[in-house]
């Protein structure tokens, strides 16, 4: 139970991604202010907020934006979440979005701007009213309080220049990677038009895996640097058996669902994978750091059952475990 109101708390804050930059708007637009005995500005909402420190801005936060932010949310004397114990003091990410219910501590967060120290309350009274849950201990006379300390907004299209950035000079250094390994080792793969490199070492029969079929596979996983990180065939590892999933579902990395496409029954290949391809900066275990190029040897031992289309909600998957498929 209180998982639960954890990840509500949790999720309430994440709803508001954005609320720096409202507060240029607002000040823009007198409002009556209701003020409490200890300092607290009333919004006809019922939302609370004081200001501990207020930075001047000219752009005020709008919905969508991203707020990067250090918070604390607490009712009495218990913490519910602090993004500072939780994160190591590595402030925490939202996207701005609208308040979903009277006193919702979004509509506190767009009066925000880079800089800014406030603290919100919400009565739980508002929350239950708006379909959330509280602990049993809580009444409906308690307030959730949130301490919000923001480091920077960003508009949606300064964040998507950012990752475009990021992104861009991730795949020019994983080919560097890539070609100086195909040159030390005398390799030369084939490219496919996404930039998936792959060796054929033996040809199997009949016609390449399809979409929707299901594949058995043996592989094992490597690093550029020679380590291994998983395989099916090697007790090492103690999972010696194969591998079965269903093509083209995003049920393994992108660079499987790509690469086994290219093979058919019987056929041994080795498969290069970018890192975009694979777990890019989400590392799935220690033995696979952020970003990493991965290299498999693969044999496709069985294809079965029919191909059929993807869902178009089923592309452009890039989970799985560090073996390369998830579990």
């Amino acid at each position: 139970m209180k998982g639960t109101i954890l990840t509500l708390a949790v999720l309430t804050m994440a709803g508001s991604a954005g609320f720096a930059q409202k507060k240029a708007a607002a000040k823009k637009t007198p409002v009556k202010k209701n003020m409490t005995a200890d300092g607290f500005t009333i919004l006809p909402s019922g939302l609370e907020y004081k200001f501990i420190e207020d930075q001047p801005s000219k752009v005020a936060s709008k919905i969508g934006d991203q707020m990067e932010m250090h918070f604390k949310s607490t009712v009495g004397d218990s913490t519910l979440f602090d993004s500072r114990e939780m994160m190591k003091d590595k402030p925490v990410l939202f996207n701005l979005q609208k308040p979903n219910f009277n006193a919702d501590v979004n509509e506190g967060l767009l009066l925000l701007t880079a800089g800014d120290k406030a603290v919100f309350r919400t009565p739980l009274d508002s929350m239950v009213k708006g379909g959330n849950q509280i602990f049993p201990w809580m009444t409906k006379y308690d307030k959730m309080v949130y301490r919000v300390d923001v480091v920077s907004v960003k508009t949606q299209e300064q964040v998507t220049k950012e990752r475009d950035s990021l992104q861009n000079a991730q795949i020019a250094a994983d080919d560097k990677i890539l070609q100086d390994y195909f040159a030390s080792k005398n390799i030369k793969p084939l490219k496919t038009a996404s930039g998936l490199y792959y060796v054929i070492t033996k040809t199997g029969t009949g016609e390449n895996a399809k979409s929707g079929q299901q594949v058995t596979v043996n592989y094992t996983g490597m690093t550029t640097n020679g380590n291994k990180f998983d395989s099916n065939v090697d007790s090492a590892f103690r999972h010696v058996q194969p591998f079965s999933f269903q093509l083209g579902r995003g049920n393994v990395i992108k660079g499987w669902d790509e690469g086994v496409a290219l093979m058919n029954k019987g056929a041994k290949a080795t498969l290069f994978i970018p890192s975009r391809y694979a777990y890019g900066p989400q590392s799935p275990t220690p033995a696979i750091p952020a970003n990493s190029v991965l290299i498999f040897d693969v044999e496709v031992t069985d294809i079965t059952g029919e191909a059929s289309a993807a869902p178009a909600h089923d592309h452009g998957h890039d989970h799985g475990s560090h073996d390369g498929h998830q579990h």
